[in-house]
């Protein structure tokens, strides 16, 4: 049965998904949902109801979690290609992967979604604590970037997080003039072929984004 992902093309979650696919060159069918649609959401509800993108069908199980996802791509793919067999280096990019999910994903999504709350209704004082949340774990990139990919020479599960992270990053907080090794980083990942078509696609729908920095 044919791999089915439900996704949306400007989710960061999405993206890491659709990297690691395109890394593995796996087959897939595309289910975009608009879960800003009435209907599109409930239809998508009966797949998951949780409500939460991305989810990969894979012979008619669900499978939800982008981390969770890759990690199946990966053993679809016969395994070692972005979850390296060794198990110090497994840690090693499963760890990565984590922080970059965490410490740069979920301050930034929360400097984008306070964007769109009504108007009186926003958030000064979380958005920035989540601006000094992200100006840590950048300055910890900064620090350990002297490799080409995340973790080490190869490239691995923990950049197809970094790539969406980053890039929506420096959209909302753009860090070029501070910090120029995670810049570099950055530049590297969007030239990556997997990286660079999930960009093209995602191109047609930014103006929805709500702005810069």
């Amino acid at each position: 049965m044919m791999l089915i992902l439900y996704y949306h093309p400007l989710s960061s979650y999405c993206w890491k998904v659709l990297i690691a696919l395109y890394e593995l060159d796996l087959p897939f069918e595309r289910r975009i949902v608009n879960l800003g649609d009435a209907d599109e959401r409930t239809a998508f509800l009966d797949v998951w109801p949780i409500g939460k993108l991305p989810v990969l069908q894979d012979e008619g199980r669900a499978i939800p979690e982008s981390s969770i996802i890759v990690e199946h791509l990966d053993h679809i793919a016969g395994g070692g290609r972005l979850v390296p067999q060794d198990g110090r280096e497994a840690w090693k990019a499963r760890a990565a992967d984590r922080f970059y999910d965490q410490h740069i994903q979920t301050p930034m999504q929360k400097i984008v979604t306070d964007r769109l709350r009504p108007a009186g209704e926003s958030d000064a004082f979380g958005v920035g604590q989540a601006r000094s949340q992200l100006g840590v774990a950048l300055g910890l990139i900064e620090a350990d970037m002297t490799k080409s990919w995340a973790v080490g020479e190869r490239f691995s599960m923990a950049d197809c997080a970094a790539a969406p992270a980053l890039y929506y990053a420096n959209r909302v907080a753009p860090f070029a003039k501070t910090h120029p090794c995670t810049t570099g980083y950055l530049e590297r990942l969007k030239a990556r072929p997997s990286c660079a078509r999930v960009l093209a696609e995602a191109e047609p729908y930014f103006a929805m984004f709500p702005g810069g920095a």
